[in-house]
């Protein structure tokens, strides 16, 4: 069970400081007026209470329930579930605001121990229902409608029973979580607290970053090779953080018996191992007529024998180096949002004027972005770092379909509104592809739409292809610690062994770029999490096709699966748009549409 939904850093954003209208800027109330707010006070001693009542009426008498008594229960569970996502959901949001303030570093690590001690009674709950025979649940099932409903969430907690360990040791893990927290934090104020000389300004890794994108290829090469020399020397740091972390799953993973260390985030994603892996295979397949094609032109299109890792986002050289003002940006999603069906923008509409969205960058904020869901009875936060580059338009509407999604699957209740991750990039990779496909349309010259296409085919490569390279470095990352202790040496190697076979031989890599690893958040937040991005980005080229063969009706559909959350396995909630992820061929579907994309730039070289 979840008690406190976590934010999932998008990392392919871009970064830096400038002005762009009227940045929004959250407003946290709500949720809480203030870390000392009487409300929170009286929400964090009801959430004691509860608990520890919660285990004295129903530790060691789930079997004697009958139904109705059994989803009482489950009721007073999403209750708990509700309260304690509400403190969390403020202490991290605070947090990620200014990682670098110690006052908000130490409230939230305060609030996190007490929520942990607070709900360890209820660890027995998810112990005792797996042992429960299914008869039980079936009968329970039957004889209440209700109850019923919450069978998808049952079905994912009772997929852990083979893994599950006594109710001692699940205790002692569930106290443990907060030690794995502090190392993330650790992560997170060792990444706001990086400082970068770029021609005698000392920047953020936002800021830096934010100069790979730039048009003058020096820059470029500065902002690289600073980004390494930072790196370099924080290397042991982050070598740490990832050793401690993957030795710590290790351990968790031996003990409850899961064969690889991908099994528990296949759980959780409620997704079938062969289904990940036939993604996998199919992408790494395509890298030839994926990346390495479009690399190779961009290369041409750059007028280089070579490209440097500075070279891989340059802007094009016939793009217009302008940047897009916030009103701009908010309209461009909106329009597309709107044109798509006006429900999609009347919920996404309060995201801008209520406060619901953090846009600016500032010293000490989290780098990249994200959509919290908090809980249902409030609204998700959006995190950007907005610095007007046409990726940051197409990072607002991925973020803003999360929002949308978020806002949709609440109805679901805490226990259901959660989407697997696979899922959960749907409505945001979809939103980035209306957003895309209104401006393609609107392309006034053909210069115009080959910018459009390239700079596509750029963030598809960067949702798909990185991305199982990524998982391919995490899966290779906590194979090698399996067998000891791996240095900053040894994790460098693994990260240019599949940086090289994903991005092909249009590239050199500087000395240096070996540690371009350590920067990425997923790795330490939410391990393999990445192929997420690349299933997402799959599935929406796919339903995309859809929508383009058969409009009539597709948007009912649409918003009936985001509305589900997590009510429904993936196989149930593409059905109805006659598709299905175990088919091996379907992964060929959505990447012949960036291989189209491709075909079209090459055609416009002739």
């Amino acid at each position: 069970m979840r008690f406190a939904p976590q934010p999932v850093f998008d990392a392919q954003t871009s970064g830096g400081s400038a002005e762009f209208g009227d940045l929004p800027e959250w407003d946290l109330t709500d949720l809480y007026a203030s870390p000392d707010a009487p409300e929170l006070k009286r929400d964090l001693d009801w959430l004691e209470q509860a608990c520890a009542n919660f285990a004295a009426d129903y530790q060691g008498k789930l079997g004697d329930l009958d139904a109705d008594g059994f989803l009482n229960a489950v009721h007073r569970h999403e209750k708990i579930e509700n309260i304690a996502g509400r403190i969390m959901s403020f202490a991290g949001l605070r947090y990620y605001q200014l990682t670098t303030d110690s006052s908000r570093t130490k409230f939230l690590s305060d609030t996190q121990e007490k929520i942990t001690n607070y709900t360890t009674p209820l660890v027995f709950f998810t112990l005792e229902l797996n042992r429960l025979d299914d008869s039980v649940l079936d009968g329970f099932f039957a004889a209440n409608s209700d109850l019923a409903r919450y069978k998808p969430a049952f079905d994912r907690i009772r997929a852990m029973k083979p893994y599950q360990l006594s109710d001692e040791m699940e205790k002692f893990l569930h106290d443990l979580g907060v030690v794995g927290d502090a190392w993330e934090r650790l992560f997170d104020e060792t990444i706001a607290g990086l400082e970068f000389d770029i021609d005698g300004d000392a920047l953020s890794i936002e800021a830096t970053l934010n100069f790979l994108t730039d048009p003058d290829r020096a820059k470029r090469q500065a902002a690289a090779e600073e980004l390494a020399r930072v790196f370099g020397r924080n290397i042991r740091t982050f070598a740490r953080v990832h050793n401690t972390q993957s030795k710590e799953k290790e351990i968790m993973d031996r003990w409850r018996g899961m064969p690889t260390a991908q099994t528990g985030r296949h759980l959780s994603n409620d997704v079938e191992p062969e289904v990940v892996e036939a993604l996998r295979d199919a992408v790494v397949a395509a890298y030839p007529k994926l990346s390495h094609r479009y690399y190779n032109l961009k290369r041409k299109w750059l007028g280089l024998d070579v490209m440097q890792v500075w070279d891989r986002n340059a802007p094009l050289p016939m793009e217009d180096p302008k940047t897009v003002s916030w009103p701009d940006a908010r309209a461009m999603v909106m329009n597309a949002y709107g044109d798509f069906d006006p429900r999609m923008a009347e919920i996404a509409e309060p995201f801008f004027d209520k406060g619901w969205i953090d846009a600016g960058v500032k010293p000490g904020k989290a780098p990249g972005a994200f959509a919290h869901p908090t809980v249902t009875d409030v609204h998700p936060y959006v995190m950007l770092n907005y610095l007007g580059k046409p990726r940051d338009v197409m990072t607002l509407a991925h973020e803003l379909g999360h929002g949308v999604h978020q806002v949709l699957a609440a109805g679901q209740g805490e226990m259901l509104s959660s989407t697997p991750l696979t899922l959960a990039e749907t409505a945001s990779v979809f939103g980035e592809m209306l957003t895309f496909r209104r401006m393609l349309d609107n392309a006034k010259t053909q210069a115009e739409r080959k910018i459009l296409l390239a700079g596509k085919v750029e963030d598809m490569i960067n949702t798909v292809v990185r991305q199982i390279a990524f998982y391919d470095f995490e899966c290779k990352l906590h194979a090698a610690r399996r067998n000891g202790e791996l240095t900053p040496e040894d994790i460098n190697l693994l990260w240019m062994s599949v940086q090289a076979e994903s991005l092909g031989e249009a590239f050199e890599y500087m000395e240096g770029y070996e540690t371009f690893w350590a920067y990425i958040p997923h790795f330490v937040h939410s391990p393999f999490y990445v192929y997420a991005y690349a299933f997402g980005d799959g599935l929406v080229n796919a339903l995309y096709a859809v929508y383009q063969e058969q409009p009539e009706g597709f948007q009912e559909k649409y918003f009936d699966m985001l509305k589900a959350g997590g009510s429904k396995h993936h196989k149930a909630l593409l059905a109805p748009f006659g598709l299905d992820a175990t088919d091996p061929k379907f992964w060929d579907k959505g990447l012949s549409m960036i291989s189209g994309f491709i075909d079209e730039l090459e055609a416009m070289e002739d």
